[in-house]
């Protein structure tokens, strides 16, 4: 949630960007309201209560005629007492209903528009000439079959549609790149973490995710437990309701988990292999750091993206996603889009997240610097989300006979093995 004071003090700011989103800009007037009357009922209650106090040390000192009257006073008293206060509640849980469907504050310099209105920011690698090799690329799914390794068949009839196994190497594809991608945010300092896949609800809509991404989330209704489509969700109540101290700043979390989406609204996309799936893992970045910082560290995190995506040896770019596709918690985003050949056009792989104060707000998470305790920002960025990133390598580092070669960074995780060879023709 943003800041009461920023919306009172600059609500045209606010409204602009729910504007940006494509959001209620009616909802900025409807929280203005509520927060108003929370204030007006509030102090009503503080000089209703501050007279009741005062009265109640007057009775016992009154003579009798007086003490009739101000008993009678007291009486009155009570009850309005009583009202102020329910209208108090009434007002204070309006705010806080309505503040929460309040998307974060778009940054300035986020492209205003839809999905399609992103801007490139950067291109990386060379895309492969596959006419000028002298073959026609095969797809991720054929070359899945090929190897051994991937099976959405039996997925489909174990699970359903947009279930899939690894099988043989593709198992040990997919855990050669959790574990490079675990080494390598080891290395740049991040805590490597074993999150929930089920979490509580306040935990979930603390996070952002029961506004408009409710939708894709699945829900345990015995439970009352959620599963997460990411471990940001479980990064990020890591601390709920903690205050942490400034000089242990930043906090950087690396987690591993299994993710589940619904996919709604996809009916029809990317029906064909494991690119869009209903459970899939990934190795997700999370950073806790001081307001002031967290465009520094959005910076950071992106880089972190490019070096692994580099590593991998995949043409890629990187694009400033647009304001009406950001998600109710990102003021901004950076989405790294890998080229896949068969599609002919660059896809998502990896997205980074500034989400300011939002979430910290929303999970009561403060950090404390001297005297002062404050909301601290918090940051997320994919790292590898192992089914996309499975999809490019296959696609763009195959070869004529069907068999894909090994970037070298994942070789040490792979027993040496440079190239991954066909296992039916």
């Amino acid at each position: 949630m943003i800041d009461l004071r920023l919306l009172r003090e600059d609500p045209d700011r606010v409204r602009a960007s729910q504007r940006a989103r494509g959001e209620d800009v009616a909802l900025v007037d409807a929280l203005l309201s509520a927060d108003e009357r929370r204030r007006s009922s509030g102090l009503r209650f503080d000089e209703l209560r501050a007279e009741q106090k005062s009265l109640g040390k007057l009775i016992p000192k009154a003579d009798a005629d007086e003490k009739a009257e101000l008993l009678k006073r007291a009486g009155t008293l009570a009850a309005d007492v009583k009202a102020a206060d329910a209208e108090r509640d009434a007002a204070d849980e309006e705010t806080q209903q309505l503040l929460l469907q309040l998307g974060n504050l778009v940054h300035p310099a986020v492209p205003v528009g839809g999905e399609e209105d992103f801007v490139t920011l950067q291109t990386h690698g060379t895309i492969r000439d596959f006419d000028a090799e002298g073959f026609a690329p095969k797809d991720h799914l054929e070359l899945g079959h090929l190897l051994g390794a991937i099976d959405v068949e039996r997925g489909a009839k174990v699970s359903g549609s947009r279930f899939y196994f690894l099988t043989g190497v593709g198992a040990l594809l997919e855990l050669a790149l959790v574990n490079a991608a675990i080494a390598q945010a080891t290395a740049a300092g991040f805590t490597p973490m074993l999150t929930p896949a089920l979490v509580r609800p306040q935990s979930m809509a603390g996070t952002g995710f029961l506004g408009q991404a409710a939708q894709d989330v699945y829900h345990l209704d015995k439970d009352d437990l959620y599963l997460v489509g990411t471990s940001e969700v479980a990064l990020a109540a890591y601390h709920m309701d903690e205050i942490i101290e400034a000089d242990r700043l930043p906090l950087r979390y690396a987690g591993f988990s299994p993710c589940f989406r619904r996919e709604a609204g996809s009916h029809g996309k990317d029906t064909r292999g494991i690119f869009r799936v209903h459970q899939f893992d990934k190795v997700e970045m999370f950073s806790y750091v001081s307001p002031e910082d967290s465009e520094a560290e959005h910076q950071r995190l992106l880089e972190w993206e490019k070096q692994w995506l580099t590593s991998l040896e995949l043409p890629f770019r990187v694009i400033d996603v647009a304001s009406g596709d950001l998600g109710s918690s990102a003021a901004r985003k950076f989405d790294c889009e890998a080229w896949i050949p068969t599609q002919g056009k660059y896809r998502e792989l990896t997205s980074t997240s500034d989400c300011t104060e939002y979430q910290s707000r929303r999970l009561s998470i403060r950090v404390r610097d001297g005297k002062q305790v404050k909301p601290l920002a918090t940051l997320n960025g994919t790292l590898c989300a192992v089914p996309r990133t499975i999809v490019a390598l296959l696609e763009n580092h195959q070869q004529a006979d069907g068999s894909v070669r090994v970037p070298e960074v994942l070789r040490p995780f792979l027993g040496g093995r440079e190239v991954l060879e066909p296992v039916a023709k």
